[in-house]
């Protein structure tokens, strides 16, 4: 299993990120830093797609992504197969999350949420595992085949 977590945000995150990617570093995870590198303006399906990629493509073992909301960037990295991305912003959401939904990419807005709550979920979150209970596989097997079903476009 890789250490590496990939980190990207827009320039509504960038001033949360070098907090995110330092507390996660000092954690004993290895960062994969997917930009952006200043507040200048940009679009978060960029940075959304580069953390989901590097997830998908098994380069990270999970990821994070920051905007303003956190809602763009989970709906942008849930486009990309393999990536299921939830965002939190609170520890119980993170948590849940990936024990029963396996989720493998953590979403944040950081117009919301201020850094020390931030640390806490992402904290909750890098801490969390998969239960593997028979339900949870269950439902994510369905999630699966959503996913098949509508990347060959059936109906």
């Amino acid at each position: 299993m890789s250490t590496t977590i990939a980190i990207g945000a827009d320039h509504g995150g960038f001033p949360l990120k070098p907090i995110i990617c330092q507390f996660v570093e000092n954690q004993g995870f290895a960062v994969l830093d997917c930009g952006t590198d200043s507040a200048e303006p940009v679009d978060y399906p960029d940075f959304a797609a580069a953390v989901g990629e590097a997830v998908s493509s098994g380069a990270a073992w999970r990821g994070i992504i920051i905007c303003g909301s956190g809602v763009g960037a989970s709906v942008a990295a849930n486009k990309i197969r393999g990536v299921r991305a939830g965002l939190c912003h609170d520890t119980f959401s993170a948590h849940q999350g990936v024990e029963d939904d396996d989720m493998n990419v953590l979403c944040l807005g950081a117009r919301i949420i201020g850094p020390n709550l931030a640390l806490e979920i992402v904290h909750t979150w890098l801490k969390a595992n998969f239960s593997g209970a028979e339900r949870h596989v269950r439902r994510l097997n369905k999630i699966k085949a959503l996913e098949e079903r509508f990347a060959r476009n059936e109906k």
